[in-house]
């Protein structure tokens, strides 16, 4: 079985931040330690990340940023354009990953169904294998702390390595301000 990584979004006011681990394990092994499973997109405007499988994430980027380029950046226009387009086709159907987008404004996770799904706060998304650790670090840091967004995600990320194997403390964090 193949897994891999972890993906932490905090969109705020005026800011989002994405983080993501570099593991990537098959089976019982590290294949990789290093990987980078996060990037800009529309010239710097969206931020994204992926879990699942690489070459089907690369595929999925690749499709998104054309869709992100026909609807001129608009955010919430190209995850639902998206969202049809991953649905209908049989090939996309069957890719083995899961994406999130954010801007300053907005913050979606793109499932492998071809789903959207908005945060229910609004805020804060997590994908992957050590995910939900993440997202519940993430929680209680922005709950009861008073660090900053980049600092969320970045203790976020290392309280999910410390606690799922398929994690690690390899973390790459990009923001918009």
């Amino acid at each position: 079985m193949f897994h891999a990584t972890t993906i932490l979004a905090y969109r705020g006011d005026g800011y989002a931040v994405i983080g993501g681990d570099g593991q990537v394990t098959l089976g019982n092994c590290v294949f990789k330690g290093n990987a980078t499973k996060i990037r800009t997109l529309c010239g710097g405007k969206i931020l994204s990340g992926f879990a699942g499988s690489t070459a089907d994430a690369f595929t999925l980027f690749e499709m998104f940023e054309r869709i992100l380029e026909n609807k001129k950046g608009d955010l919430l226009k190209s995850v639902m354009e998206f969202s049809k387009e991953w649905r209908k086709d049989k090939y996309l159907r069957r890719l083995e990953a899961m994406m999130i987008v954010l801007n300053k404004e907005h913050i979606y996770i793109l499932s492998g169904t071809g789903d959207v799904i908005e945060p229910e706060d609004g805020k804060i998304a997590a994908i992957g294998s050590g995910g939900n650790y993440a997202l519940s670090a993430a929680r209680a840091l922005d709950r009861f702390g008073k660090l900053e967004p980049k600092e969320i995600v970045l203790e976020s990320l290392k309280i999910a390595g410390e606690l799922c194997i398929y994690t690690n403390n390899n973390i790459k964090i990009l923001e918009l301000k």
